[in-house]
């Protein structure tokens, strides 16, 4: 479990701060994307949850808390079938579904998808994505 902070206010935090918030937080509930108040000696202290793995997440003394001064983008994606592999390449993703190929823009948003009978391959390049089928190919340039 992984709590990871962005403090809302100027301060230099030592690693060891992390166990006093720990101790604030311990049994409460935290969620990404949110904003948590800790009191220190009677000071409202601020956080953003960048991340909460999982999220809803129940802070415990196993939970590993970490500090980050720049913001963290999280997206989740979710498929109906299986995802079997995760291609890179320099405009987003290339996720195989079966015989299902799915392009994915560097922000998660959906751009191609066609299901290929038989998908012997998918190969990318900086720019587009090639889908090995049947007898032929497919170039697609998102």
């Amino acid at each position: 479990m992984r709590l990871v902070l962005k403090p809302l206010f100027e301060a230099e935090l030592t690693p060891d701060f992390t166990e006093v918030i720990k101790s604030k937080l311990l049994g409460k509930e935290v969620k990404t994307g949110e904003e948590v108040v800790v009191e220190i000696i009677g000071e409202p202290l601020r956080f953003k949850v960048l991340l909460a793995e999982p999220s809803p997440l129940r802070v415990t003394n196993s939970t590993r808390i970490e500090f980050s001064t720049r913001d963290l983008d999280v997206v989740n994606v979710e498929f109906e079938k299986e995802v079997e592999d995760v291609i890179t390449f320099g405009k987003g993703f290339v996720v195989v579904l079966g015989n299902e190929v799915v392009v994915l823009s560097k922000d998660g948003q959906k751009v191609y998808s066609e299901e290929f009978k038989p998908l012997k391959g998918i190969r990318v390049t900086e720019d587009s994505v090639v889908v090995i089928h049947g007898s032929g190919i497919k170039i697609i340039r998102p």
